[in-house]
């Protein structure tokens, strides 16, 4: 799944008890179009996303809120049973890819010098403790 969005909220960094670097931030995409009867409209989704290992750590340390984000990767439907014992759902991008489309507001910038350093390893699949 390929998106072209903003940030809607900081990015929020985290650790698995394993100690792997999870970060997640919401994207908002839009599409405009002219209803039937002439009038224009347009839509806003918000997708959730997730990066994982040395991904995450360089999209916590250059992404903000309201920053235009490239982001490639996986659809995934999580499963879980809340602390209230009810079951839990969410749906979320797993990023292999994210590309930086805005300039940051200071002087720095992320400039990798191999593509290599964006694609993270696979997230691992045996962290049932992630709810989000």
């Amino acid at each position: 799944m390929i998106i072209i969005g903003n940030l809607g909220s900081e990015p929020e960094l985290r650790y698995t008890p394993s100690g792997t670097p999870v970060t997640s931030f919401s994207v908002a995409t839009s599409r405009t179009y002219t209803s039937s009867d002439g009038e224009r409209h347009e839509e806003t989704e918000w997708l959730r996303v997730s990066a994982w290992n040395k991904l995450a750590e360089l999209c916590n340390q250059y992404l903000s809120k309201g920053r235009k984000v490239y982001v490639e990767g996986r659809f995934t439907h999580r499963e879980w049973t809340g602390m209230d014992g009810q079951p839990r759902c969410s749906h979320e991008i797993s990023a292999s890819e994210v590309r930086f489309l805005s300039p940051r507001d200071d002087a720095t910038s992320f400039t990798p010098t191999n593509q290599e350093e964006f694609v993270p390893e696979a997230p691992p699949q045996d962290e049932p403790d992630v709810p989000w």
